[in-house]
């Protein structure tokens, strides 16, 4: 199998899954109980967060586990636009971001809030004149994702992190696609709030964190008992998170090597497509983008059909996000960065990760030229 869907989900590193498999069998105690095994075991969860923390120049105490991503927007934004209701009822967010952030502000909307829905530039990017331009004295939150799911492109968070403090604005964002694959320093980046995911990071599915500036003026999304610092309710998901430092661990260390490696392979797998089907386009910001991740529409044939061809030869990829897979309305980042319905339609993202090798590359090309160039 030749796995193009990093983007989606990741594979556990191996020595993820063995950090985990004692948390799982012998080191089972609820952490929340007094005798010395459970004692050991919350240890071992306060560990885990010191180090994600230390990994994004974060205090210790701002990191809260959550179930993944989706769950750190909807809190995010929810209690994060809370904290500054007596100012106003004003989000601000941009047309491409995740369904969790969009699906969450339009709840927003039916609880009154405003919104304004930035654009974007036909690479992706945001203008921050326009950021600035939608201030107004009623703005409480900024969310602003860090790279696109879609078409990795990343925007300029340390900009619009130094905007929104200008203004007194908190600022989220959903760093789902970058914890672990980009540095992240919150302090520089006058980060408030930012969610991540475990398995986007060869981590285990099911665990994320919340990043919190100021915890003491945040809210609780569930009510129940008094763990994770008091603000998220449930007993902890102890070997994800062990699991999740220890992706963490080996992404600090691989950070570097991994970003030269899939960048080398997206730009031969670029050039490749480029070359070998004519009518292909290439759908990105050239300097400002993920290291895996290519986004191309081609010409005539449907994604649907193309998926298929790829799946019938072993080789995984996607139409779009993962989390519309299924879905009938062309991807609504498409559209905003300028593309038709049709054009939307016939558009493939293909995501690489840490196994991949120039083999890899050279057989996916293999097939979409058998598939997309007429023959004589």
């Amino acid at each position: 199998m030749i796995y193009l869907d990093h983007a989606a989900t990741t594979r556990p590193e191996p020595e993820v899954v063995e950090a985990m498999i004692p948390f799982l069998r012998d080191n089972y105690m609820n952490p929340s109980a007094f005798y010395q095994p459970a004692v050991r075991t919350r240890m071992q969860v306060e560990k885990a967060r010191r180090s994600i923390a230390q990994f994004i120049n974060a205090p210790y105490d701002s990191i809260v586990f959550t179930s993944g991503g989706t769950e750190s927007d909807n809190w995010a934004i929810r209690m994060g636009a809370k904290i500054s209701e007596d100012k106003g009822k004003h989000i601000i967010t941009t047309k491409i971001e995740h369904p969790a952030v969009l699906n969450t502000v339009r709840f927003m909307e039916e609880q009154g809030y405003d919104v304004t829905y930035l654009d974007v530039d036909s690479t992706g990017r945001i203008d921050l004149d326009d950021l600035k331009s939608a201030i107004r004295e009623d703005t409480v939150l900024i969310s602003i994702m860090h790279a696109n799911n879609e078409i990795g492109t990343i925007q300029p968070i340390e900009e619009i992190g130094k905007i929104a403090h200008e203004h007194g604005i908190l600022f989220h964002t959903d760093a789902v696609q970058t914890f672990g694959h980009i540095k992240i320093d919150v302090s520089d980046c006058n980060i408030d709030l930012l969610s991540a995911s475990a398995h986007k990071l060869y981590g285990p599915k099911g665990i994320g964190l919340l990043y919190i500036r100021d915890r003491k003026k945040f809210a609780k999304l569930l009510f129940g008992g008094s763990q994770e610092l008091g603000l998220r309710p449930g007993t902890e998901n102890v070997a994800d998170i062990i699991g999740f430092a220890k992706a963490v661990e080996i992404a600090e260390s691989a950070v570097e090597s991994d970003h030269e490696n899939q960048n080398a392979l997206r730009e031969e797998l670029k050039s490749s497509i480029l070359k070998e089907i004519p009518g292909a386009v290439i759908n990105e910001n050239e300097k400002e983008h993920l290291p895996g991740t290519l986004n191309v529409t081609f010409p005539s044939v449907s994604a649907e059909t193309i998926l298929i061809r790829l799946d019938m030869n072993g080789i995984c990829a996607s139409a779009g996000s993962a989390c519309s897979a299924g879905a009938l309305e062309p991807s609504h980042v498409l559209t905003s960065i300028g593309k038709s319905d049709d054009e939307a339609k016939r558009t493939i993202r293909f995501s690489i990760g840490r196994e991949n090798t120039k083999d890899d590359i050279v057989k996916t090309v293999e097939v979409l030229k058998a598939l997309l160039t007429p023959t004589s």
